[in-house]
């Protein structure tokens, strides 16, 4: 079947610079820097165009030097017509910002907003791992989400380069403490009976434990970035599993017409063995020697693509995917399609949006007016369910692939260019280095659900 993957879009981009020297009797006049992002006359690229304007305080040097270089690019006049040049240039433009005009051959338009162009603005937080996705995918107790929010902003704070946050950063350890010890009831109250003691054992831990945030608190007021990133990495798993704990099932009832598909309601864990077809070996493992056959494990969401793992995973016990020829792209490997076409069910597209309460069905995200889905397929080692050979409202029956996301082939906000378009059910947690090392003919050897056979329902 054909695997629908955007191509890279490329763009086109004028630079204009209009400067002025400043005279001696006006020292404080501004240079300023236009730039125009255009596209020739493409109905499907259009609307992409923006146009930027900056004005800044230049070195007179420096703008002498901007002023030559624009100049020089161009045949020679007489200076004091590359001056009256340079005045019509910026009346022109002036012009055209209080009064628009259309320009021949360019869609000027203005800069798109941020929820019109989410792919595009580089502050779009998205997650940058598996983990960290499958985390916030824990329907858990609200002060939890809260608590872990707080926490999951030092990780964006910690990439600011040079002089960091760390204030913000005490300010926020201090605000997740305090609504730990002020909420302390409300969260245990949350865990089952049968596992409070368990979820007792990882609240103290976090609080007060020597990976905690009492010394992350610490390790934040000595400054130390190296430290701080490796105790709140600590101090986020154990939120995770005390999370998990506090959500042992679904949050949503499953619409009347999928009752009868199977389910994961929970998480699960998938151990494949893959193997080279071509009888060469996979890089070998740090002080070790080369191997034949190399261990992915994949951890699969039933919190927010239930009727999809719970698909994968029936299909997993049934062994339909061991001896299963693997085909690899540069943006994604798939499994073969070959399999018996009475394997698995035609489960509906599912995908659950950012901030909703249950997935949406047959139903693609609009990413450009904002929608994010909660397992964003942007992320190294996602794993989807192919489209369907018969309708894209619907998902393959088995045949899935692991996303190879690169940023080079996705908009500023690092998000893909088929994001909200593929049900993700899960995330390659151990073994994201083989995938690189994945090439056509090379092959499933065996695939285990190792954990979550308890949370898979059958219905008859």
């Amino acid at each position: 079947m054909a695997f629908p993957i955007s191509s890279t879009i490329v763009s086109h981009k004028l630079s204009l610079n209009v400067s002025i020297a400043p005279s001696t009797r006006r020292q404080n006049l501004k240079p300023t820097h236009f730039i125009f992002g255009f596209n020739p006359k493409t109905p499907e690229r259009s609307g992409l165009s923006r146009v930027h304007c900056m004005s800044n305080n230049i070195h007179p040097k420096e703008l002498k030097d901007q002023h030559s270089t624009l100049t020089n690019s161009s045949t020679s006049t007489s200076p004091l017509k590359n001056k009256f040049e340079s005045l019509i240039a910026v009346i022109l433009v002036f012009v055209q910002i209080s009064s628009p005009l259309p320009l021949v051959g360019w869609d000027v338009l203005p800069v798109l907003s941020p929820a019109n162009a989410v792919l595009y603005s580089p502050d779009t937080k998205v997650p940058r791992t598996g983990e960290l996705a499958l985390r916030r995918a824990i329907p858990a107790n609200t002060n939890m989400k809260t608590i872990q929010d707080s926490l999951e902003e030092i990780l964006y704070l910690l990439r600011i380069p040079q002089r960091k946050p760390y204030g913000t950063m005490e300010g926020n350890v201090k605000k997740a403490l305090k609504i730990a010890t002020d909420e302390k009831d409300t969260i245990l109250a949350s865990v089952p009976t049968n596992l409070r003691e368990k979820g007792s054992t990882l609240y103290a831990s976090l609080i007060d434990g020597k990976n905690g945030l009492q010394t992350l608190l610490q390790c934040i007021k000595d400054k130390d970035p190296d430290k701080v990133s490796v105790y709140l990495a600590s101090s986020l798993d154990t939120i995770a599993e005390l999370e998990l704990l506090q959500a042992p099932g679904l949050s949503f009832l499953l619409p009347e017409q999928y009752q009868r598909y199977p389910r994961l309601i929970g998480r699960g864990t998938v151990e494949l063995t893959i193997e080279k077809g071509d009888g060469s070996t996979f890089s070998p493992e740090a002080g070790g020697e080369a191997r034949k056959t190399a261990t992915i494990q994949v951890v699969i969401d039933g919190y927010s693509s239930p009727l999809t793992a719970g698909n994968f995973a029936k299909l997993v016990i049934d062994e339909a995917y061991n001896g299963t020829m693997l085909s690899s792209t540069d943006q994604a490997i798939l499994s073969y399609s070959g399999l018996d076409k009475n394997s698995g069910i035609s489960v509906p597209l599912e995908i659950k949006p950012s901030g909703q309460f249950e997935p949406l069905y047959k139903t693609k995200l609009d990413v450009q007016d904002g929608e994010l889905p909660v397992l964003p397929l942007s992320v190294y080692g996602a794993v989807a369910m192919a489209h369907s050979e018969v309708s894209d409202e619907y998902s393959s029956p088995y045949q899935f692939f692991f996303y190879l996301y690169d940023k080079r082939n996705a908009g500023l906000g690092g998000l893909s260019f088929d994001e909200g378009e593929f049900s993700v059910f899960g995330y390659t947690t151990v073994g994201k280095d083989i995938l690189s090392q994945i090439k056509s003919g090379d092959v499933i050897r065996s695939a285990k659900l190792v954990e979550g056979q308890d949370r898979l329902v059958l219905p008859e």
